[in-house]
């Protein structure tokens, strides 16, 4: 579809079709997978591709999701960002007879970067196959190719911006170390095949039971040379898993593997920013668990996964400490990235089937908070185009901004009275930030309460108090922001520059030749009249709804979750 509009269109504005064409892929792939639901549900699942990948109501579920939200991602380069609204001219009658004519871009960002780079919705789509492959994977072999093709593809995101120096320094930091990481997967997946002879997860799967089998008859005959057989030695096992998983959870931004989070956040632009933060961590955590699913048994009394709660642990301390002293709001909302990572990985460590019911729902949940978050610090930052330093000392400011033409919000002081500039907006941003934290009946405490009980259920007291103390001292750093929002006044005024070049519009209509315009009417409006695009409107008032009116649906929640839960355990 890319490649036939690329040879039919004839516009200027060939990344914003790209996207809108993107997006229709997207969505029509979404109806596909929801009506293919239950295809897989009737049985325990289907093998493609000789078993390297298996398609199964889980993986269809999971990639409905990532569907939906990379759809709504790519909502952000595929309409401009801001309208001119005019009340006398907006009836049904003159937008049908007559057309707007503007002479001007600066009003519609129709020259922003983002709505220059065509390649953007091909290199996501890619991201996004390499995302779903993983979440599908059953074979060693697949889960590398598709753990690379996902991370190329964020590598490349974010190096696109070629005139960004701090984005091409952040891309390059995130390459080197992921590549890093890679070698990590890689060796584990060869020492794993070294062991067991086979690339199959299924075969890893029979294989360590029969292994767990053959000890005990071993130990209970007296026929101890079943044991001393060494066939499939469980340390060397559970060591080429660590190795394994110490990729992903770098990748993944979990503690001690975190460091190269707050400074790639901080320095790629906020769209790409978006789409590194939600997508890329989603198909992992789907993988973690197939994986876990694939391992549980343990031969002796160390287990693999035992790493999951080593990094937890970690992820709550520092997610939350670190981002007290934070000033730059994307290096503020990777840190509380990496908090969040340590209640995901909690539950996934406990393994239960309460466990792995609060740890889909806590990844859903995850995602629409960040999607939300992210899209309304887009969003702030194009409504500051009506807007400049009131005070002459604030422009001081503007000196320690990095690349501010892509992230025009980095510092927490930018927002300081937002709420009388855009009333709406902040309410938005406070009601995600409170999801955050965890305050009911955001569906944000009901995600952290599913964790926490089966936390306590399992008998993981002190891992309960970690994780409900570190929630704590990070709601301080949410609820400075609310605070520069809500109760403060800002140090802005009006630009007068849109005064002077934007301040009227020509209202033209078609005479009887074809290209001959006429101009009608000469129409003045006021800077009030710019506003943001519907298309932006639209995605955070549903994420926004879908977070503050959780408490009024959380059956189908809560229902889906548990057949998604109930399809792993093969109940």
């Amino acid at each position: 579809m890319l490649l036939v509009s690329n040879a039919v269109t004839l516009k200027r504005e060939k990344s914003i079709m790209y996207s809108r064409v993107a997006i229709t892929g997207l969505v029509a792939s979404s109806v596909l997978t929801y009506y293919n639901l239950h295809v897989t549900s009737l049985s325990t699942g289907i093998g493609i591709y000789g078993g390297l990948f298996n398609i199964t109501a889980f993986t269809q579920g999971f990639n409905l999701f990532i569907l939906i939200i990379t759809s709504a991602i790519l909502v952000l380069t595929a309409f401009l960002p801001r309208k001119i609204s005019i009340n006398e001219i907006s009836s049904p009658f003159n937008i049908i007879s007559t057309k707007i004519y503007y002479d001007k871009n600066t009003i519609s960002n129709r020259t922003d970067e983002s709505f220059r780079i065509i390649e953007y919705a091909l290199i996501t789509l890619f991201v996004l196959c390499g995302s779903i492959f993983l979440m599908s994977t059953g074979d060693l072999i697949s889960i590398f190719l598709a753990i690379e093709l996902q991370s190329y593809g964020l590598y490349i995101l974010c190096s696109l911006y070629r005139d960004s120096e701090s984005s091409t320094g952040s891309a390059l930091t995130y390459f080197l170390l992921g590549g890093l990481s890679s070698c990590f997967i890689l060796l584990g997946s060869a020492l794993l095949y070294a062991n067991s002879g086979t690339t199959a997860l299924d075969n890893i799967y029979i294989i360590t039971s029969i292994s767990d089998v053959q000890i005990k008859i071993g130990e209970s005959s007296n026929y101890n040379y079943l044991s001393s057989l060494y066939l499939y030695q469980s340390y060397f096992y559970h060591i080429s898993l660590i190795i394994m998983v110490v990729g992903f959870l770098f990748k993944v931004s979990a503690a001690p593997f975190h460091f190269w989070a707050p400074d790639v956040y901080d320095g790629i632009p906020t769209i790409v920013t978006t789409f590194v933060a939600i997508i890329g961590k989603i198909s992992i955590f789907a993988f973690f668990l197939e994986l876990v699913y694939y391992t549980e048994y343990s031969l002796f009394d160390f287990n693999w996964s035992s790493i999951f709660l080593f990094s937890s642990l970690l992820s709550l301390i520092i997610g939350s400490v670190l981002g007290l002293s934070q000033f730059r709001i994307k290096r503020l909302f990777a840190y509380s990235t990496i908090s969040h990572v340590g209640f995901i990985l909690l539950a996934l460590s406990i393994n239960t089937t309460e466990s792995i019911s609060a740890y889909i729902f806590y990844i859903l949940q995850y995602s629409l908070s960040n999607l939300n978050a992210f899209i309304l610090l887009v969003t702030i930052g194009y409504t500051f185009y009506l807007y400049v330093y009131s005070k002459e000392e604030n422009n001081e400011k503007e000196e320690i901004f990095i690349d501010k033409a892509n992230s025009p919000i980095q510092l927490v002081s930018q927002i300081k009275g937002y709420f009388n500039i855009n009333p709406y907006i902040s309410i938005s941003l406070g009601v995600t930030l409170f999801s955050f934290v965890g305050i009911p009946p955001l569906i944000g405490f009901f995600a952290k309460q599913m964790i926490l009980s089966a936390a306590l259920d399992s008998g993981y007291v002190f891992m309960s108090l970690v994780a409900i103390i570190t929630s704590v001292i990070g709601a301080v750093y949410y609820l400075n922001l609310i605070k520069q929002i809500f109760f403060f006044n800002h140090d802005y005024s009006t630009n007068p520059a849109i005064i002077k070049d934007n301040g009227y519009i020509h209202l033209t209509g078609y005479t009887s030749t074809r290209y001959n315009k006429k101009i009608v009417k000469k129409i003045t409006f006021s800077p009030e009249s710019i506003k943001i695009s519907s298309s932006l409107s639209s995605i955070i008032s549903i994420v926004t709804l879908l977070l503050v009116l959780f408490i009024n649906m959380p059956s189908e929640w809560f229902n889906i979750v548990s057949i998604l839960t109930l399809i792993i355990f093969k109940a």
